[in-house]
């Protein structure tokens, strides 16, 4: 059996209550899992004066994968505070933001849908370089030919895997220098995996038909904006934030971490849904090529959507406890 180093990065708010019912789920499996905590984030920055100490740069060196809670950002800007997880993604080279949008038993969900939405993670608009002139602001945005080109063979990989349809979301019909260098770059990428079925669509496009018609996808890419709309989007269709999960991969490093925020009017409160947190843990595990340990929890988190038993926010009984409990008794029969 392989040991497995995994990093734990509570964040902020419910990531202290997510984040600990994922490990408990893990430690279900029966599988040869070591387990190192580090902190990030808001909290840690008002602690400590940064959001990413040292030793947290190096507990994610040294493990084979890290889950991420949850992180807060203040919406004005504060003084030598920068966003944890963007901080991360960077320093790692984290360049693909990997999102799978599944229908499950949930009401208000949408039938059919099963696609991935992957999102090139570290350029963009989301590089922060802002600056203001009085009533002006101005951000850059930056694109390069090697960061889509890197983006596009992997989600042409996944694509490959899946269905061999590949979208590829852009608006350089408006933005013809950056956008346009995306699109060109993942469609010569895609002219040489004759296996992928490449198409375009304009992410305003792509918005209605999602809402109209999502079972029709299987694969999209998207710059690191649009990905991170359309992804919330996607989540919206399938059940909501509480059971979206996310991953940040790298060439050696990934970070799996829920796509919802650190809800702090409900920290501490015991009700949180940790579900996103779960299956990123899931998806963490079928990363470090544990595909049927990865099922198992996917399939214990079905079992109880469907039955109902699930957290409030879901139209449930259960607190973050009870639900955690009835999870890893899943999981342990499986």
């Amino acid at each position: 059996m392989t040991n497995y180093k995994i990093c734990l990065i509570e964040g902020d708010g419910i990531g202290h209550e997510v984040v600990p019912a994922a490990r408990e789920v893990l430690e279900a499996l029966g599988l040869d899992l070591e387990f190192t905590e580090a902190h990030a984030g808001y909290e840690t920055f008002l602690d400590v004066g940064t959001s990413v100490p040292g030793a947290t740069i190096e507990a994610i060196e040294a493990a084979d994968a890290t889950l991420f809670g949850a992180a807060t950002s203040p919406s004005e800007k504060v003084p030598g505070f920068f966003g944890a997880i963007r901080y991360l993604r960077r320093k790692f080279d984290l360049f693909a933001n990997v999102r799978p949008a599944k229908s499950r038993p949930v009401p208000g969900g949408v039938d059919g849908v099963d696609l991935v939405l992957v999102r090139e993670n570290t350029e963009g608009l989301y590089v922060e370089v802002e600056r203001r002139y009085g009533d002006t602001a101005i951000a850059d945005a930056v694109i390069t030919k090697r960061a889509s080109s890197r983006i596009g063979k992997y989600a042409l990989d996944i694509a490959r895997k899946r269905r061999g349809e590949l979208a590829v979301v852009h608006k350089a019909n408006v933005l013809p220098v950056t956008q346009g260098l995306f699109l060109s770059t993942v469609m010569e990428e895609a002219a040489q995996v004759p296996q992928v079925r490449a198409y375009d669509v304009i992410v305003d496009a792509m918005a209605m038909h999602l809402v109209r018609s999502p079972q029709r996808f299987d694969v999209i890419v998207a710059t690191n904006l649009f990905g991170d709309i359309l992804s919330d989007l996607t989540a919206g269709l399938t059940g909501g934030l509480g059971l979206a999960p996310s991953g940040n991969i790298g060439e050696k490093h990934a970070i799996f971490e829920s796509v919802h925020g650190s809800a702090p009017d409900i920290a501490g409160q015991g009700i949180a849904n940790p579900t996103a947190t779960i299956l990123s843990a899931a998806m963490m595990l079928d990363h470090l090529g544990e595909p049927e340990a990865a099922a198992r929890i996917q399939r214990a988190v079905d079992e109880l959507l469907r039955e109902g038993s699930v957290t409030r926010d879901l139209g449930g009984a259960l607190d973050t406890r009870g639900y955690t409990d009835a999870l890893v008794r899943r999981v342990s029969r499986s």
